[in-house]
């Protein structure tokens, strides 16, 4: 969504909506959106708007979620 890079979905990190706020997490049930494993791909996609975009309605990005790609606690 960020880079456009295209990968297996199992190399990439899965993003759902829950509640309203955009949550990292492959067992979500719905609608996904993927970006690479780059943090730089994920502020690409949520500079871009592409999350709300993608998941089909508006989204709360909490400013922590970037950490996931700091801490590689992701996939």
């Amino acid at each position: 969504m960020g880079c456009g890079r295209r990968a297996p979905k199992q190399e990439l990190v899965r993003f759902t909506e829950v509640e309203g706020v955009l949550s990292e997490g492959r067992a979500a049930a719905g609608r996904g959106a993927y970006t690479c494993p780059d943090g730089a791909c994920f502020e690409q996609a949520l500079h871009r708007g592409a999350f709300p975009r993608a998941l089909g309605s508006p989204l709360r990005v909490e400013p922590d979620l970037a950490r996931l790609y700091t801490e590689g606690s992701h996939g």
